[in-house]
């Protein structure tokens, strides 16, 4: 087996048919649950893509996001549309990814979050990403409005030694269409 090319790029130099390829490779890897809004969400940052001769072998991508905290407001790097061909799991291409975006996150944000399913949730915590232990609330239309659903699948990850606001106090993520989180 060859060695899979790397990429690291902004939206903005992905190529029409390096998104659609993205698109249609993250509709596959989630098994037709990855919407519109899923795939709105994972643009406007950096992704992180290997590909070998039959297309898209892994992605993963990592945006910009607003965190309230303790009447803070932080800049920090959310990680999205993290998948690896279904054929190729488990050799190692997830924790690649994973290591591209957090070097993102380290150099340009406050911390990391992301939402991870019950599938991810080992990948994360073996790279120390630590399920936050507090509230968390969106910033919404009407107001504050909690997110207990999220609570526990929500994992954080301090940026370059720098401190994990405290979860004495909630985490309150700014609005999106479709899932918040």
């Amino acid at each position: 087996m060859t060695e899979p090319s790397w990429h690291t790029v902004h939206t903005y130099e992905l190529t029409p048919t390096d998104r659609d390829g993205i698109r249609a490779f993250l509709g596959t890897a989630f098994e037709g649950g990855f919407s519109d809004d899923d795939w709105d969400h994972t643009l406007g940052g950096i992704h992180v893509c290997a590909r070998d001769g039959s297309g898209v072998l892994a992605h993963g991508s990592v945006v910009q996001r607003r965190v309230i905290h303790a009447h803070r407001s932080y800049r920090i790097g959310y990680v999205e549309g993290v998948a690896v061909r279904a054929g190729r799991r488990r050799e190692g291409l997830g924790g690649r990814v994973m290591a591209a975006l957090e070097r993102v996150v380290d150099g340009a944000y406050a911390f990391g979050a992301l939402s991870a399913s019950d599938t991810g949730a080992g990948l994360y915590a073996a790279r120390g990403w630590q399920p936050w232990r507090g509230r968390i609330a969106v910033q919404g239309p009407a107001g504050v409005e909690p997110l207990p659903d999220e609570e526990g699948s929500t994992y954080v990850r301090a940026a370059a030694g720098r401190p994990l606001p405290s979860a004495s106090q909630e985490l309150i993520f700014d609005w999106r269409d479709g899932d918040v989180l």
